[in-house]
């Protein structure tokens, strides 16, 4: 693993996050999961950007070296983002410790990021110790995180408790670590008892591991510290039951899937006229030009 080379990795996540499937498919190579990937998802204002830069500077102050990868909803007509979340997160990006990149999510619809697979193979080369990765914030869309990082976060505010119902066979069984933040306002308790009620319907017979449910506020140092006390406990807890080679099939299966869907697209985008056709011939090409692909 070489030392980071902040310039050269900025450049090289920017080639990366911009790079067709056939690029991708040109660079593409296994890597050891080195960095401890921490994921951060939850609903859109419920301040995954702010609590993340105050986790971030928890662990930096810990001793780890961190990169963030944050993802920024792309607009459907510019396809560009504001790219706000590093704003978010100023207070902590003179730290030499930290790496901070923000993704236009683009063409992807999991709460995730074109080429997000490639960003983080890239990381896992140079010496970071955990990559924290925070989601768009769509909801229980947003499966797909599961299957690339090592804990996932689950983060809520108050007023989640009407899409509680609607999380239960989503999001809500996925997360190994839940938190409630803006714990300061109405309703806080009633929401955290009921994430707790429902887990222990969920709980799967013989599962080693209790997901915790954590209070978290602007001003409590002390939710920080138990969050930061939580992952802690879940890394260690995984480095006695993690299959590693399950781990790498998993995000290798996502990448190959990431793949295949932007494949589509791109010869959608290529072929498709701007006439009138029949789908059956459009259907005919995209197959085709897959088959010629993955005959190659």
């Amino acid at each position: 693993m070489r030392p980071l080379d902040r310039r050269a990795l900025g450049r090289a996540l920017s080639r990366i996050a911009n790079a067709s499937v056939a690029e991708s498919l040109a660079g593409m190579q296994g890597t050891s999961p080195n960095a401890y990937r921490i994921g951060m998802t939850g609903p859109p204002g419920a301040g995954k950007s702010t609590l993340i830069g105050r986790f971030a500077r928890r662990r930096l102050d810990g001793g780890a070296q961190v990169a963030v990868v944050a993802i920024d909803p792309s607009s459907p007509l510019t396809h560009g983002a504001i790219l706000g979340d590093r704003i978010r997160m100023d207070h902590i990006a003179d730290n030499l410790r930290l790496f901070i990149r923000s993704l236009a999510s683009r063409g992807a619809n999991d709460g995730l990021a074109d080429n997000i697979a490639d960003v983080l193979a890239t990381l896992d080369s140079y010496p970071f110790d955990e990559v924290i990765l925070e989601t768009v914030g769509v909801g229980q869309a947003e499966h797909a995180v599961r299957s690339l990082v090592d804990t996932l976060v689950l983060v809520l505010i108050p007023e989640s408790g009407d899409q509680i119902q609607a999380m239960k066979a989503g999001m809500l069984e996925m997360a190994d670590v839940y938190v409630i933040n803006k714990a300061d306002l109405p309703g806080a308790d009633k929401i955290a008892r009921e994430i707790r009620a429902v887990l222990k319907l969920k709980q799967r017979v013989g599962a080693s591991w209790a997901p915790p449910v954590i209070m978290t506020g602007a001003a409590d140092a002390n939710g920080i510290a138990a969050l930061d006390e939580a992952v802690s406990r879940h890394q260690a807890y995984l480095r006695n039951s993690t299959n590693t080679e399950e781990v790498q099939r998993r995000r290798l299966e996502y990448h190959l899937k990431s793949l295949m869907i932007r494949s589509v697209a791109e010869i959608l985008a290529r072929e498709t006229n701007s006439t009138a056709e029949s789908l059956h011939a459009a259907y005919a090409r995209v197959v085709e030009s897959l088959r010629k692909g993955i005959g190659r």
